[in-house]
């Protein structure tokens, strides 16, 4: 059956752009074997999978990224930026795929506690006349939205091996991983200040101002 599937990458990192990815199938038996979550996967197996959605006749992917900047607008929250990165995802996906068949299914993986909700905003915030079904865990019990997930889990690990050619090790960008941590703390140290790639609203680099501020009252 006809379809799309739409999932992001990056929405709890304390660095970096959120990603969504979208991907469209004529049918969804042309999807490659062994798609799943792309958190059960290896990044080399992510990988192989990826590319091979973007190159199979048939199967269309869409991309969209909400940088930090616009993360970082107090005039938007997170969970309104996730509905416009799979608006903005699935419209790219129609693009690639010469618009959206009137029989096709359009499956987002709920970024919302209330699944009807996530669904009923995507669709509004859409370009396109769509009708979109959200629900929790999509992307472990969808393979079309397990397809999406990968897509999006490479343009994310993309994005942050890009920061570590520009800066050093960022580590995964999570504000639980230590080599993150250590990278803000030390770039703060340096510099007196936040890198850009940095989400300045996120509680994680307040806390790393604030112990920096700190440390140099000690020094008095």
């Amino acid at each position: 059956m006809t379809g799309f599937g739409v999932d992001e990458a990056g929405k709890g990192p304390v660095l970096g752009s959120m990603i969504a990815a979208a991907v469209f199938v004529a049918d969804r038996s042309i999807l490659p074997d062994g798609i799943a979550d792309s958190k059960r996967l290896s990044p080399a197996r992510r990988e192989s999978l990826a590319t091979t959605l973007r190159k199979r006749e048939g199967i269309g992917v869409g991309v969209a990224e909400i940088t930090t900047d616009r993360i970082d607008d107090p005039e938007t929250d997170m969970n309104s930026l996730t509905v416009e990165a799979h608006a903005r995802a699935l419209e790219a996906a129609a693009r690639d795929s010469d618009g959206v068949p009137a029989t096709a299914d359009i499956h987002c993986d709920a970024c919302d506690t209330d699944a009807d909700r996530f669904a009923r905003r995507v669709a509004d915030a859409c370009s396109l006349e769509v009708s979109v079904e959200a629900t929790h865990g999509a992307d472990d019990e969808d393979p079309l939205v397990g397809a999406a997930s990968i897509i999006a889990k490479v343009e994310r690990d993309a994005h942050v091996s890009a920061l570590s050619e520009g800066y050093g090790d960022v580590g995964s960008g999570y504000p639980s991983d230590p080599t993150t941590r250590a990278f803000l703390e030390n770039y703060v140290e340096t510099h007196g200040e936040l890198p850009p790639c940095a989400r300045r609203s996120w509680s994680t680099c307040a806390d790393v101002l604030a112990a920096a501020e700190q440390t140099s009252l000690e020094g008095f």
